[in-house]
């Protein structure tokens, strides 16, 4: 290849850093070191089978009485309604599309739950740490900025293609939310309720476990919200490598152009959405919003009490 000559006025053109032939390199040596990455994949698969396997497992109207309870206590009867008619709606979409979600909801869960583990001690860490956050600010910033696509070429090659690498790169694009929120309500506590606890004895695990975390308690729910809604814009996305469920049926659908299918599938999403925003944000609420001053004085759990302290 002949040598391009320097340009003042176009200098780039005859640069060559070879970025190109590096990220090539990275890629030979992923491909033959894959069984390093093999035990966690394995992990990661087990943790995905099992919850899909419970929530298939599991009749239609009894995951749909499940959820109804869920939503009830955790944000009252109000939400349960529109849980309930939201996941019947769902149910009629298509004979296959409970199915199809329940698949997607172990995705989410899979992703959710590792995020919270993940997120929440950097957050921790964030919000107690000048230092730490401020390392840890451009990181997230990348991470949140940069294209979803972009996460796709390097998972598949160091994973491959599959719902493990689908969970990865959904951990990847909606961990930031939850590390900045969490960060976010450590730091908005009231110093003087610190100073209070710190002045009672409280050493620094109680005044983090007994003060801080329960202050900041809403903020790290918004951020877990975040965290659910960007899992699920992800699911489109990451059906791109094999990832099952509606995403998968809204990507083939596209492919064929069946508008029905690729309708039937999006509304699924939709609704999944619907039902998981309604109940983490009652997971937000205070007990005084709710007219109670514990979780467990209201919804099903508070009404067998008052039954079982009747008789």
């Amino acid at each position: 290849m002949a040598e391009t000559e320097f340009n003042l006025l176009d200098p780039f053109s005859s640069i060559d850093l070879g970025i190109a032939d590096m990220t090539d390199g990275i890629k030979q040596w992923a491909i033959g070191n894959r069984e390093i990455i093999q035990p966690v994949k394995n992990v990661f698969n087990s943790m995905i089978t099992g919850i899909d396997t419970a929530l298939n497992a599991v009749p239609p109207v009894v995951m749909l009485l499940i959820l109804v309870l869920v939503a009830w206590q955790a944000a009252g009867k109000r939400t349960a309604g529109v849980v309930a008619i939201s996941m019947i709606a769902l149910g009629l979409l298509a004979p296959n599309a409970w199915g199809l979600a329940m698949t997607t909801l172990a995705i989410v869960v899979s992703s959710v739950i590792l995020c919270f583990l993940i997120g929440l001690p950097l957050g921790i860490l964030a919000g107690k740490s000048d230092r730490f956050e401020t390392a840890i600010r451009p990181v997230l910033d990348t991470m949140q900025t940069i294209p979803a696509f972009v996460y796709l070429v390097p998972v598949v090659m160091l994973i491959g293609i599959g719902n493990v690498s689908g969970v990865i790169v959904t951990i990847i694009f909606s961990l930031p939310p939850l590390i900045r929120l969490t960060s976010l309500g450590i730091r908005g506590v009231n110093p003087s309720v610190v100073e209070a606890a710190r002045a009672f004895g409280a050493n620094p695990r109680q005044i983090l476990f007994k003060v801080e975390m329960p202050l900041a308690t809403p903020t790290i729910l918004a951020g877990v919200n975040q965290t659910i809604m960007l899992s699920l814009s992800m699911v489109v996305i990451a059906s791109m490598i094999s990832v099952k469920g509606l995403g998968n049926e809204v990507l083939r659908a596209m492919g064929r152009l069946d508008a029905g299918k690729a309708i039937v599938g999006g509304m699924g999403i939709v609704i999944l959405a619907i039902v998981l925003d309604r109940i983490t944000q009652g997971m937000g609420q205070s007990g005084r919003e709710r007219g109670h001053r514990h979780w467990w004085q209201g919804g099903p759990v508070g009404l067998v009490m008052r039954i079982i302290g009747k008789t």
